[in-house]
């Protein structure tokens, strides 16, 4: 039997990069995806992921979504509630960046990079964790959430202020919700990832950067999509039991370093 055989999954940033490739494995193993992000274009161009699950013999549907926006969030759970029943999995992904350290940041940069790496991942844990307690536990779990952290949660990101600051926010948040929300059965875990190559275009790929990562990681290679969505298959399924609060690192032994 599939992994997440007949699971909802709502997976937010799901159009491109890891938030695809964690929306194509899921649909792989029998969930049912629902792709919420801004644009349903793939940044890397092709087929758009919901395109690319129906083809393989998926069920999904996209929802047009800004998390920092409540009203979005909101509508995003109970749309997927109304089509498909209910919510097992809650995938945190979708995030921004702005490549500046503390002088250079702009109060608006700040502003928004926390109104979607912190304040939309609250908003999206929030709404998933009352669907949680609306519906039915399935065996020993009402529902799972995964965060996507980053190495940079527990180190400085070199260069952007903001987005280290938030992804630490994020790890601290797993922790919080895993110990306040076990008690009914909640799972809340995140994913840290480390350097994973994927079609962003800009500083993500920049030769420098990609050199240092090289360097920084003990692994012989960078990482890729499939490596994260592995993980994220892994905490979204029974296999990942007594496990809640978890920082799970996928970095090629970075942090290890």
């Amino acid at each position: 039997m599939p992994l997440l055989d007949r699971k909802i999954a709502i997976v937010t940033g799901a159009s491109s990069g890891l938030g695809r490739a964690i929306a194509l494995r899921y649909a792989e193993e029998g969930a049912v995806v629902v792709i919420a992000d801004v644009s349903e274009a793939p940044i890397e161009g092709g087929e758009t992921t919901l395109s690319c699950i129906v083809a393989a013999g998926g069920k999904g549907m996209f929802v047009r979504t800004d998390i920092s926006n409540w009203a979005d969030v909101d509508a995003l759970v109970s749309q997927t509630v109304k089509e498909f029943g209910r919510l097992d999995i809650m995938v945190n992904n979708a995030a921004i960046y702005t490549s500046t350290n503390l002088l250079e940041t702009s109060p608006q940069q700040w502003d928004r990079v926390i109104a979607v790496n912190v304040t939309g991942f609250f908003y999206c844990c929030k709404r998933a964790a009352q669907q949680f307690l609306a519906q039915e536990p399935t065996g020993e779990t009402r529902g799972r959430i995964i965060n996507i952290s980053s190495q940079h949660g527990m180190v400085a990101c070199p260069g952007d202020f903001p987005y280290g600051v938030s992804k630490g926010a994020v790890v601290q948040m797993t922790r919080q919700i895993a110990v306040d929300h076990a008690a009914t059965g909640i799972v809340c875990n995140a994913i840290a990832p480390g350097k994973i190559v994927t079609g962003k275009p800009g500083v993500a790929n920049d030769p420098d950067a990609l050199d240092y990562s090289r360097r920084r990681t003990p692994w012989p290679r960078l990482g890729e999509p499939h490596d994260v969505a592995s993980a994220a298959l892994f905490l979204a399924s029974d296999m990942a039991s007594y496990m809640t609060g978890v920082n799970l690192m996928v970095d090629g032994g970075w942090m290890a370093g």
